[in-house]
């Protein structure tokens, strides 16, 4: 095993350990500070999509390490999915910083949790990609497939709101908002996923062309 690939397998490590232990904690954190009985709470703590990509994260790097194959994890090694994931973790991280963070103050253990999830794991992501991207990672037909994910969500926090009146983000509030508005900030969240999408593109591009030269 050469220096690049020990090096790799490292990273792929630590990021399979800071995903699985962000959000164990949290899971953990969330049921010690639950307002709703312990099934309820389950519920609420997979409605939040920065649970759901931490954990999707946390699956790429799980599949890389463990080598797992088969029908779910080769999602994780199709064309686009490096790309796709790290797209989505730094919505998670740029959503937070921007618009979240002022919303609550968390402190202790909460506090450090809270920046491993919307801070730490985005730009590790981020820096994996930057070192990892291939050709592969950035064809736009996969990637395009991969907005089922965000879709996909919406609609199910959407449908279970109606009823539960509980959502997990003010900006999809339909109670407080109202719909227009949900999809108005769903329409912006969408468009910004995919300008994500082809500035990760770009950047890649840029990289593979400055390593060709290099050769």
């Amino acid at each position: 095993m050469n220096k690049s690939t020990s090096a790799k397998k490292t990273f792929q490590f630590i990021g399979f350990s800071l995903g699985w232990i962000s959000v164990g904690a949290q899971f953990i954190l969330m049921i010690q500070n639950r307002q709703a009985d312990i099934s309820e709470t389950i519920i609420r703590f997979f409605s939040f999509f920065t649970i759901l990509t931490n954990i999707l994260v946390a699956l790429f790097f799980t599949a890389k390490v463990c080598n797992l194959k088969g029908f779910f994890f080769n999602l994780f090694r199709s064309k686009g999915s490096l790309t796709a994931v790290t797209t989505f973790i730094l919505i998670v991280g740029l959503v937070y910083q921007f618009i979240l963070r002022k919303t609550w103050h968390p402190t202790g253990l909460q506090m450090i949790v809270d920046e491993l999830l919307h801070t730490l794991i985005p730009l590790f992501m981020l820096g994996y990609w930057l070192m990892n991207v291939q050709k592969e990672n950035l064809q736009m037909k996969p990637l395009f497939k991969w907005l089922l994910y965000p879709v996909v969500y919406l609609i199910l926090i959407m449908t279970t709101g109606y009823f539960s009146h509980y959502y997990p983000y003010p900006f999809i509030n339909r109670d407080q908002i109202g719909f227009d508005q949900v999809l108005y900030n769903s329409l912006f969240i969408l468009i910004f996923t995919i300008s994500i999408f082809l500035m990760l593109k770009i950047i890649g591009n840029y990289i593979l062309n400055l390593k060709t030269k290099k050769l």
